[in-house]
């Protein structure tokens, strides 16, 4: 058995490449071999999101506090609220982040596969973050 201590491990500022705003992630862990799974807690503060991305082996969201929106590529910008939990599909375009007045915090569960996690892609422009308005 191996025990993370709370506190023991720094919280890093999400890299702009992959972010928009001001992004607090919070590690909890990585599995080693032959586990496969990692997760962290992330913190969006207003109008921060990720970019767009995908996971090889599908996502899970469990959303701690806040209000949030998420969107699949192709589908309607969804309101996620404290208690929330999503299931991302392997491969399924989408992001997810604060909303422009209220911070939202979320565990994030991923696998790997191959030794990667996410792909990211494209920032998600302000015309397309700020469509969750209507």
């Amino acid at each position: 058995m191996h025990i993370i201590r709370n506190g023991s491990q720094a919280s890093a500022k999400g890299p702009a490449d992959y972010f928009t705003g001001t992004v607090r992630i919070d590690p909890f862990f990585n599995a080693p071999e032959p586990a496969r799974v990692g997760c962290a807690s992330v913190t969006f503060e207003p109008g921060a999101r990720s970019a767009w991305h995908t996971h090889p082996l599908g996502q899970i969201l469990i959303v701690t506090a806040g209000c949030g929106w998420t969107q699949c590529e192709g589908e309607p910008i969804e309101v996620i609220h404290a208690g929330d939990v999503i299931w991302c599909p392997p491969g399924h375009r989408h992001w997810h982040g604060a909303t422009p007045t209220t911070s939202l915090t979320h565990i994030a569960v991923q696998e790997y596969l191959d030794g990667k996690a996410v792909e990211w892609m494209e920032h998600v422009t302000d015309e397309q973050y700020l469509a969750g308005r209507g």
